[in-house]
């Protein structure tokens, strides 16, 4: 029964040691900062001018998303659509997620893609709501629904309506 118990011990120890305290370790885990991050309150100031590309999946960007937001997807992301919509390649842009690590995966194709001006929102769509700024659904009206992702992930959005559609 002890050895059984060592046991145990040892898995929390080791599952502890690798859940995430911060945000900022979580996306330490997951990105390599290649990309550069631009903070909500940054991206909020009425003095930012840039593009805002949503790399959700669409029931995600149809469940709230930010103010003219353009959605550009994750899994069916396609590089040509976003060259015919955003031609100036020294525009500035901010892509983001729900937390900001699908949209460094997109950040840095469009980085490859030659773009020179490219932004991660830091703590995506999730941290843009628990700073109390608005999110829009599908028919451009203010909502406090937020498409949380997964359960796993939700924890990190601590405002708003929590939505899994």
């Amino acid at each position: 029964m002890k050895l059984h118990n060592y046991y145990i011990f040892i898995f929390f120890i080791a599952f502890s040691s690798n859940a995430q305290n911060s945000l900022s370790e979580l996306l330490n885990q997951f990105n390599d900062r290649s990309i550069p991050y631009i903070s909500v309150q940054e991206l909020a100031m009425p003095k930012t001018e840039a593009v805002i590309l949503d790399a959700r999946e669409r029931n995600e960007y149809d469940t709230s998303h930010l103010k003219n937001a353009i959605y550009v997807g994750y899994n069916l992301f396609q590089i040509d659509s976003i060259q015919k919509k955003i031609v100036n390649k020294d525009q500035n842009i901010v892509v983001y997620c729900s937390l900001g690590i699908r949209s460094e995966t997109i950040a840095k194709k469009l980085k490859k893609a030659g773009y020179s001006n490219v932004l991660n929102l830091y703590g995506g769509i999730f941290e843009w709501k628990n700073k109390g700024f608005k999110v829009f659904d599908s028919e451009e009206k203010e909502t406090e629904n937020v498409h949380a992702f997964s359960k796993e992930w939700s924890k990190w959005l601590v405002k708003g309506i929590k939505k899994y559609n």
